[in-house]
């Protein structure tokens, strides 16, 4: 398309910034395109063409980084510095796309919210809201980390298979927590006669942090499932490119472990403690009964 002629791969190697902007406007494009020919269920059209607009970029960045790795040291701290600059290319793609599944849902009337993320607002039933008492609940956060463990997992063994084409868990996880988000403070906004930019602003403060971090776990783990899957392609299976390969990536892919433990400590610490995200789904589930 016409914005991979101006943000080419080489060029996000160098600025990962920018694939904020490719992430923001293919979700827009896929939304518009997905209304116009998708009308009855355009949900998960948006997520599968945002995804499939990506790609073509990802691609291009897989292969460089992998072609990389074959001659890189391994260590854990040498993983993380050689594929920084690729993590960070997801993760501003994943914001693009999180921020307009957000603000169509806070802006847009709430039949057409609805009608148009109807799978993502679904999900609003399903999710974690416990806000228990305690500092810190243990059982919390098993429960967190072993859920979320499991969706890590998903986008590993998905990269590892398809490649880039894991993108797609990342697009669809923006576009949940973007809608679920949006809809959250539409929701509440409407009920206590708020300014809805205000109390989405809270929400973003409460959840960003582990937001960020649980968000950077899946990406970190599709990032070594997709050089895995590259190297598979590439490489003799029983070459040291390919062992070397393999044993920087298993290494990233604990790295994501980390991460997400770390991530599920302060979604834990969140839902136990910070008393304006409680009040929140509080006057939120009052707002639907």
């Amino acid at each position: 398309m016409v914005l991979e002629q101006i943000y080419s791969a080489e060029f996000l190697k160098e600025n990962p910034k920018y694939a904020f902007l490719l992430g923001l406007a293919y979700t827009v494009f896929a939304t518009l395109f997905a209304l116009m020919l998708f009308s009855d269920d355009p949900a998960l059209v948006v997520v599968g063409v945002v995804s499939m607009l990506l790609m073509p970029s990802l691609y291009q960045i897989s292969s460089y980084y992998e072609a990389k790795a074959k001659k890189h040291a391994i260590g854990i701290l040498n993983v993380i510095i050689n594929n920084k600059q690729f993590i960070k290319v997801y993760l501003y793609m994943f914001f693009g796309s999180f921020i307009v599944f957000a603000l169509f849902s806070l802006i847009l009337p709430s039949l057409a919210t609805n009608h148009l993320f109807k799978q993502q607002v679904s999900v609003m039933a399903g999710g974690a809201t416990s806000t228990g008492g305690g500092y810190f609940s243990i059982s919390l956060f098993k429960e967190l980390f072993t859920h979320n463990l499991f969706v890590m997992a998903i986008c590993f063994f998905l990269s590892l298979i398809a490649g880039n084409g894991a993108i797609f868990m990342i697009i669809w996880n923006a576009s949940v927590w973007g809608t679920v988000f949006g809809v959250l403070g539409k929701t509440v906004s409407t009920y206590i006669q708020a300014h809805p930019a205000i109390i989405f602003g809270l929400i973003l403060l409460s959840v960003f942090p582990h937001v960020l971090l649980e968000m950077s776990s899946y990406i970190i783990a599709v990032v070594a499932g997709t050089m895995i899957s590259d190297a598979m392609a590439k490489e003799k299976i029983l070459s040291k490119a390919f062992g070397r390969i393999l044993a920087s990536n298993l290494l990233l892919l604990l790295c994501a472990v980390g991460v997400l433990a770390i991530g599920m400590i302060v979604e834990t610490y969140v839902l136990n403690n910070f008393t304006t995200y409680k009040t929140i789904i509080q006057l939120s589930s009052r707002a639907l009964l």
